[in-house]
């Protein structure tokens, strides 16, 4: 199966996608997410707006 956005989405869906496929909590995700993108000083911003252009639409058809 191919890496997808998902529909439980806050903004893009790119961490609720990376949750349902490591079938890990969304909200887990999301915390890991910003706590190193602030870490990072700010690299995982370049790195979600690349996933979400990379990952496919939750609605494409399959």
């Amino acid at each position: 199966m191919a890496l997808q956005r998902s529909n439980d989405q806050i903004l893009g869906g790119v961490c609720g996608g990376l949750a349902e496929e490591w079938d890990l909590d969304p909200t887990l995700v999301r915390v890991l997410y910003v706590v190193l993108t602030l870490l990072s000083t700010g690299l995982g911003l370049v790195v979600y707006l690349v996933l979400y252009l990379v990952m496919d639409d939750p609605d494409a058809a399959v």
